[in-house]
């Protein structure tokens, strides 16, 4: 049912954890499976020929849920570390089911839940940050 890369990622979870003084948190969670998973980044800022770039410098997940939910989870972490935020926010469902080697129909709402807590994780980052600004 499941392919060798979602087995490996399930049973040797990479990034699990959470990360105290996270610069965004993102928290998402399925009704009708029970999935729910929470992802902290760490955002470094670096200025780039006049522009600032931020890369997401450490990522971690806390996940309850299958073992697909688990996987995506782990696998998001470790498609988006090091990446910048608008590489990260590219990041999708396709994109975490492919790295996996596919997903069952029934399970693909994990890679999508995984994505979303990405997104919501930097959306929560950037609150953060114009919230401050604005002080």
């Amino acid at each position: 049912m499941y392919s060798k890369k979602v087995l490996e990622q399930f049973l040797h979870p990479k990034n699990m954890g959470s990360i105290k003084d996270a610069d965004g948190v993102g928290k998402i969670g399925n009704i009708v499976c029970g999935d729910r998973m929470t992802l902290y980044i760490k955002v470094k800022s670096k200025n780039e020929k006049g522009k600032t770039v931020e890369t997401i410098n450490d990522i971690k997940f806390e996940s309850f849920g299958c073992a697909a939910a688990i996987a995506t989870s782990s696998m998001i972490t470790e498609l988006a570390k090091g990446k910048t935020l608008r590489e990260a926010l590219e990041l999708n469902r396709e994109t975490v089911a492919k790295e996996l080697g596919g997903l069952p129909p029934i399970k693909m709402h994990c890679s999508n839940m995984a994505a979303q807590a990405l997104h919501k994780a930097i959306e929560d980052y950037r609150n953060k940050l114009k919230s401050k600004n604005e002080k």
